[in-house]
């Protein structure tokens, strides 16, 4: 079976190749959490990328019911049509309406199904789902028919961590918590978007990044992708490597900061601490 070793466009650490290869062998559920940005949502795309599989993916919201991942019963469409006449209404599964895990499950291939951000439904929405994860079938009660998985889809759900699954539901899945990358990976990511980055700006970019989400109070720490961001405007901008080494301390806030501070409470915190900085100064 093909492994999964990240991809050109995906720098993955060592120990998520681990996890993501374990969660294959083991055909359990990979549950992948870590704070926003870190790459949980791309990994889905990427892992069916390397293992040259198809990828279905099912983003969730605040009012997504785990019955629609499996179909849903389009019963007013049914009503309209039979007061047209129309006669497909004899047959009532021309109104089932499949969802993403039946796509998964009757795949001729053995596709990769992404459950995205499963922690922003409701909290019996996992439990909901565990028993059609488990036996890889469900009953639709409409047509009297049992959907059976062809093929074991690769699964991978992430969760941002805003609110606690149900132990049951850990229980059946692997998991692994993307740490944020180190100065180290987070260089072999930069690499990867911008191979012709000069060096000395690469350096003193991380420099300033890795300071700006270690100061304390920080309400939303910028993430990899506001980083590539940002540093994709400081090439446009022709800001030069010396330009962020020089910071003047008065100011604190970085150049186009606008890519990186993502509130208006970020930006007032380093507009406090700018002062409090020249007060002592003066």
């Amino acid at each position: 079976m093909a492994r999964f070793d990240g991809t050109e466009s995906y720098i993955a650490t060592e120990d998520l190749r681990v996890a993501v290869n374990a969660a294959v062998a083991l055909e359990r559920p990979l549950l992948v959490k870590g704070e926003p940005g870190t790459g949980k949502t791309i990994l889905a795309h990427e892992i069916a990328k390397a293992l040259g599989k198809d990828l279905i993916a099912w983003h969730i919201k605040s009012t997504t019911k785990a019955q629609q991942g499996l179909y849903e019963y389009d019963a007013v469409t049914r009503l309209r049509d039979g007061q047209l006449g129309d006669p497909k209404v004899a047959d009532i599964g021309n109104y089932i309406v499949q969802g993403k895990l039946w796509q998964a499950f009757t795949a001729d291939v053995a596709p990769v199904l992404l459950i995205d951000e499963i922690d922003k439904a409701d909290i019996e929405f996992p439990n909901d789902l565990l028993l059609e994860l488990d036996r890889m079938e469900f009953y639709v009660y409409e047509t009297r028919e049992t959907v059976k998985a062809k093929h074991r889809p690769v699964v991978i759900i992430t969760s941002n961590n805003e609110k606690e699954l149900p132990d049951a539901f850990l229980r059946r899945c692997f998991f692994h918590y993307i740490r944020f990358p180190d100065r180290d990976t987070m260089t072999k990511i930069v690499d990867v978007h911008y191979p012709g980055l000069q060096k000395a700006l690469l350096r003193e970019a991380l420099t300033v990044f890795y300071d700006v989400r270690e100061v304390p109070g920080l309400k939303k720490k910028p993430s990899t992708s506001e980083l590539l961001d940002w540093i994709k405007l400081l090439m446009v901008e022709d800001v030069s490597p010396e330009t962020l080494r020089q910071r003047d301390p008065a100011k604190l806030i970085p150049p186009l900061h606008g890519a990186l501070l993502k509130n208006e409470q970020d930006v007032h915190l380093f507009e406090r601490l700018a002062f409090l900085n020249r007060r002592e100064r003066g």
